[in-house]
């Protein structure tokens, strides 16, 4: 394939010393764990931007930095609502969930429901917690697998069981410390990798848009709506549902689900548990807006460089090779005239400021999201046809 023969040497470097480094480095920090102590809760001796970090990643999945751009891309930064909440559950869960847990010296959220009620309780709901979070797992390894399967051209099942068998390797053998010392240096290498394209996108704007004038462009083009005060129950995200419903959300995830409670347990004290997550209360917003930003400015470099109709390139070749490429191939020439059209459009706004520039901006906006719908489907048809799974 054309995109595997593109991946260069360093390209590999990187992506193979990664990998290996932070298993490596996990199974080798944790050869010493002699107890259940040690592989369930760290040996107590996490410090708290360990545990900030960890707890932020244990969250902040590959689905996180793959799909959270492309929905600032569609619908702009106002997703970044959703997280308002968290701050506020931080601040419960110092003052409540984290003392009650630290004078039972439970190992888990469900033993302490064992204590207060009975085990057929606590057995019930880690049942439940193991089949979501085995799903969630699921899900988390497949979203990385799509892309590397089209950028290594591999096949996508292997390269489930590759990262599935990787991961396995650290988290076994080393337990939770093994995880929250190799998540820490995942952050390092995500916000890197962020920080990177981030910049990169920026260079790759034409000479005369600069960072403002590409923030004027997304705001033109309705990507910048950051707060709805509003009571709509058809908006999906606004301040309101985030306050109240992302406080209530984050305070059952980080309070009561195993997966971020053996993250904060496994700290040297009460008050490294409670820095830890106040850490990641006050940077999960700023984080997030970025990572949003980050598919902001992705829509505006597409406003000045014409993006394919649909960005999956083998969706691409199944719908070519099939009877519907004709009607494939009207919508792509439909979205180069209105790629056209769209910059003629922006030039005209950041020079005159016209109100009948913004409106017709969006219009141009809306039509191209009803082109790329139009293409999914399209696609979807071709690979019925030819009995192939494709993700659009």
């Amino acid at each position: 394939m054309k995109m595997f023969e593109t991946l260069n040497w360093l390209d590999w470097l990187i992506l193979s010393v990664t990998l290996l480094t932070i298993v490596s480095y996990g199974t080798y920090k944790t050869r010493k764990n002699k107890n259940v102590q040690d592989y369930v809760r760290g040996g107590n001796s996490s410090h708290w931007w360990t545990i900030g970090l960890s707890v932020m990643a244990t969250q902040a999945s590959a689905i996180t930095f793959l799909s959270t751009p492309g929905q600032a891309f569609h619908s702009g930064m106002g997703f970044v609502q959703f997280y308002f909440g968290v701050p506020i559950a931080m601040v419960v869960i110092c003052m409540v969930f984290i003392p009650l847990y630290h004078r039972l010296k439970v190992y888990t959220a469900y033993e302490f429901l064992e204590n207060r009620f009975d085990l057929k309780t606590r057995s019930l709901t880690a049942i439940l917690f193991l089949i979501q979070r085995g799903l969630s797992a699921g899900i988390t390894i497949f979203a990385p697998a799509i892309i590397l399967s089209a950028v290594l051209g591999w096949n996508l099942t292997i390269l489930n069981i590759v990262i599935g068998v990787l991961v396995i390797i650290y988290t076994v053998s080393g337990g939770t410390k093994a995880v929250s010392v190799t998540q820490k240096h995942q952050m390092a290498v995500i916000f890197t990798g962020m920080f990177v394209a981030f910049f990169l996108i920026i260079s790759y704007l034409p000479d005369d848009i600069t960072f403002s004038k590409a923030l004027e462009i997304a705001g033109a083009s309705g990507k910048m709506e950051v707060l709805d005060f509003s009571f709509d129950l058809n908006n999906r995200y606004t301040f309101w549902s985030g306050i109240i419903g992302g406080s209530f959300l984050a305070l059952s995830y980080f309070g009561t689900d195993q997966s971020q409670v053996q993250r904060y347990l496994s700290g040297k004290s009460i008050r490294e548990m409670r820095l830890g997550m106040i850490f990641n209360g006050l940077l999960k917003v700023p984080m997030q807006f970025f990572i949003l930003l980050v598919g902001v400015m992705v829509f505006v470099f597409y406003q000045f460089n014409e993006s394919p109709l649909n960005f999956n390139p083998q969706a691409h070749e199944t719908v070519i090779t099939s009877s519907y490429s004709q009607d494939y191939e009207n919508l792509i020439n439909e979205q180069s005239q209105l790629f056209e059209t769209k910059k003629e459009l922006i030039n005209d706004y950041l020079n005159t400021k016209n109100a009948e520039a913004l409106v017709a901006i969006r219009a141009a906006n809306l039509k191209d999201d009803e082109l790329r719908e139009k293409a999914k489907v399209i696609i979807d048809k071709a690979a019925d046809q030819q009995l192939l799974k494709v993700e659009t």
